[in-house]
């Protein structure tokens, strides 16, 4: 069976589905069997899609009018297609001409798929350039620190003179989240009793 799915990305009745219907409907799927969402290709609690995705069984075809209908980013169309081909379901989209049932179609996916690799290897190769370059200026990445370490040396000094952590998280206003997570990090350890 041909399931189809369209997407328009506004919930007001500038953009409608209509094309996309056409187009699908003319390749073959039947109305009954089309999904529809009005949402961000970005968002992944897409009703539609999840109705969609559930409907689908082994030797169907998800038919979609352009990629970017299913998806924005190319790891997420990545995921979406690769789970169909594990379930035994193909893929077409009519714009792209990529059909997952022939061999084009396996070497668009496998193409894409090196694409999307290479542009996470980039991706990731970028921030820790970016990370280096702030490191060598004397910055330092990451959430900046929830207790200044004045704060921190006072709190050190009243739990090393005896004072529970509860009773310093109270005067210090400190949430003891906060306050673990920060000792942890700083190696404070409690001093031993004799």
């Amino acid at each position: 069976m041909q399931v189809g799915y369209m997407r328009v990305s506004s919930a007001d009745d500038r953009q409608t589905v209509d094309l996309q219907r056409d187009a699908l409907v003319a390749a073959g799927v039947d109305p009954r069997h089309l999904h529809t969402d009005k949402a961000s290709g970005a968002r992944d609690d897409r009703p539609g899609l999840k109705a969609c995705l559930d409907y689908l069984d082994a030797g169907d075809t998800l038919i979609v009018w352009k990629l970017d209908r299913l998806g924005r980013s190319l790891p997420h169309l990545l995921t979406i297609v690769t789970d169909l081909k594990a379930r035994g379901i193909a893929f077409r989209s009519l714009t792209e001409a990529m059909d997952t049932t022939t061999s084009h179609g396996e070497l668009l996916f496998s193409l894409f798929g090196a694409l999307a690799q290479y542009e996470r290897a980039l991706t990731r190769e970028r921030v820790m350039a970016g990370l280096a370059a702030a490191k060598r200026r004397g910055r330092q990445g990451g959430r900046p620190p929830m207790i200044d370490p004045e704060t921190l040396e006072r709190i050190t000094a009243a739990l090393d003179g005896g004072a529970s952590k509860a009773s310093v998280c109270r005067t210090f206003k400190v949430p003891r989240s906060t306050l673990l997570g920060t000792l942890a990090r700083t190696g404070w350890a409690a001093p031993t009793k004799s």
